[in-house]
C-alpha cells in the first residue's frame, strides 16, 4: 500500500489538484438533502483535506479524520482545529453525532472485514436521517473508461480481480444490513487521472492494483509489452468517471 507520510506533500499535485477536489466537492453538494444545511459533516479518510475544506460553509462545520500522521498535517493547515488523527474502524466521535459522513476513495483500501467495519462506525456516528456519502467501485472507474489501454488490460484483470470491498452491490448489502438505504446517485469525473500506456505500466508493475500480484510477473509483464506497444505511449487516456452514492440512516 502508499506510504500516505511520505505522499502527503506532493500528494495533491499528482492527483487532479484543486480541478479534481472541486468536481469530487460539487458532486457530494447535490447528494446533500436539498434546502437543508448540515450542522455536521465528518470526513473520513480525509487525506490532504482537499475536498473537506469545500464542503464547509453554508451552515456546516466540517471535521476531518486520517491515520495518517502526514496526511492530517496538511489537512490541518486547511483546517486548523478541525483534523484529527484516527482509524476508521474506531472513530474517534461520539455516537450520533454527525448530520454527513463522507467517505471518497477509502472503502477499496480496506479488507472486507476493515471496510464493513468502516461502515459500521459511519452508521455509529451518523444522526438518525443522516447520509453516508462514499464512492463504489473506484477501481472499476480506472478500467471503465474506453480506451485502447483498457482493452488491453480488462480481460487479464477480470480473471484476477473478485475481491473488490466497495463495489456497488456489497456497499449496499453492508448497509441495508446497518440500516442505511440508497438515497441518491452521481458521477464525477477525476479530473488529471487518466493514465498514459507507460503510467499503466509502472503502477501494474508496482501492484498499485492488488489484482496483479495473483495474475503473476509473468502476466503483468505481457501486459506492460502489449501497452508500451500503443501509440503515443506518454499520452494520458480519458479521466475516470466515479461513481458516488448516499446512503440514508433509517
Amino acid at each position: 500500500m502508499l506510504d500516505y507520510d511520505a505522499e502527503a506533500a506532493r500528494y495533491d499535485a499528482t492527483r487532479g489538484g484543486d480541478e479534481r477536489a472541486r468536481a469530487a466537492a460539487a458532486a457530494i453538494q447535490t447528494l446533500l438533502t436539498a434546502g437543508t444545511a448540515p450542522v455536521r459533516i465528518v470526513d473520513v479518510g480525509c487525506g490532504t483535506g482537499i475536498v473537506t475544506a469545500l464542503l464547509a460553509g453554508q451552515g456546516r462545520s466540517v471535521a476531518g479524520v486520517d491515520r495518517s500522521a502526514g496526511m492530517a498535517a496538511v489537512a490541518a493547515a486547511r483546517l486548523p482545529g478541525q483534523i484529527m488523527l484516527g482509524d476508521v474502524t474506531r472513530l474517534p466521535l461520539a455516537g450520533e453525532s454527525a448530520e454527513v459522513v463522507t467517505m471518497v476513495w477509502l472503502l477499496h483500501l480496506l479488507d472486507q472485514a476493515g471496510s464493513a467495519a468502516a461502515m459500521a462506525e459511519a452508521a455509529r456516528v451518523l444522526r438518525p436521517g443522516g447520509l453516508l456519502i462514499t464512492t463504489a467501485g473506484k477501481n472499476d472507474a480506472a478500467y471503465g473508461t474506453a480506451a485502447d489501454t483498457t482493452s488491453v488490460i480488462a480481460p487479464v484483470r477480470a480473471r484476477f480481480d473478485h475481491d473488490q470491498t466497495d463495489g456497488l452491490e456489497r456497499v449496499l448489502d453492508v448497509g441495508g444490513r446497518l440500516g442505511l438505504a440508497l438515497s441518491g446517485r452521481t458521477t464525477f469525473t477525476g479530473l488529471g487521472q487518466g493514465l498514459s500506456p507507460r503510467r499503466w505500466c509502472k503502477q501494474l508493475r508496482a501492484d498499485v492494483h492488488g489484482w496483479t500480484i495473483p495474475a503473476g510477473r509473468q502476466r503483468v509483464e505481457a501486459l506492460c509489452t502489449a501497452l508500451e506497444a500503443l501509440p503515443a505511449p506518454d499520452r494520458a487516456r480519458p479521466d475516470p468517471v466515479y461513481q458516488l452514492v448516499a446512503l440514508r440512516k433509517a
